[in-house]
């Protein structure tokens, strides 16, 4: 986790569409170039296959020292397994992730709408993970049962933060929850998931709640159908640091 306690806005994947160009510096890659704008971005890829270490490692090569990573749970685990006996996929994907090193910031874990809150084969999960690795990590979960005190209790006991994602399924879903260690809001696009812009109202209203939040905190936008994702990080990084 970078050392800094401000706001750090990104999006999920770091594609620049051309009309957007203009926002970024010089850079020897996509990457590169993305990085001169944000600290932080989500790999979002890895939720749909692996990547080698020495894939990660070139990633981490690519930005600034300062520069952050999360990076997604693959799908095996989260979907497929349904966090169970999951062993051997966790060693795999940690193994290969940790090639980031120093810049690797977190790690997402977001579960399918059908998997409802049972306490026991989350805290197996979550002891499983930490037993492996001490990096922070931030759930998104989207079956309601996953949205109580109870709920909120079980991370903070396991030190695993809940997203704040918008379009919320529940109203609780909109503001991030669990443990403080990182607050980490994830934007899809509203009312069109992964394709509408966000007006200035909606930034001005999230720039709100980030400042009022203490701590870590990241924004990422994954609006990214129609490269919505690049303009609105950028707009609100300007509220947030003007």
């Amino acid at each position: 986790m970078r050392a800094s306690s401000g706001p750090l806005v990104g999006c999920a994947g770091w594609s620049i569409p051309g009309r957007y160009a203009d926002l970024f510096g010089p850079g020897e890659s996509m990457l590169a170039r993305y990085a001169t704008r944000f600290p932080v971005v989500e790999i979002n890829s890895s939720f749909y296959r692996p990547h080698k270490a020495s894939t990660y490692e070139r990633w981490a090569a690519s930005v600034p020292p300062a520069f952050r990573f999360s990076v997604k749970i693959p799908r095996t685990i989260s979907h497929d397994s349904a966090l169970v006996g999951v062993g051997p996929l966790l060693d795999r994907f940690l193994d290969e992730s940790s090639a980031l090193g120093t810049k690797l910031g977190g790690l997402l874990l977001q579960l399918p709408p059908s998997l409802a809150l049972d306490t026991r084969r989350a805290s197996s999960f979550f002891r499983a993970l930490r037993r492996r690795s001490k990096v922070p990590l931030v759930c998104e979960p989207r079956h309601a049962s996953w949205f109580t005190d109870a709920a909120d209790a079980l991370l903070l006991r396991h030190g695993v933060s809940r997203l704040g994602a918008d379009p919320a399924r529940v109203p609780a879903a909109a503001q991030p929850g669990g443990a403080s260690t990182w607050r980490y809001w994830r934007w899809h696009g509203a009312p069109r998931m992964y394709y509408s812009d966000y007006d200035d109202a909606a930034l001005d209203a999230l720039a709100a709640q980030v400042q009022q939040a203490r701590g870590p905190r990241w924004v990422i936008f994954d609006n990214t159908a129609h490269g919505f994702a690049i303009a609105n990080a950028a707009r609100l990084q300007e509220r947030l640091h003007a």
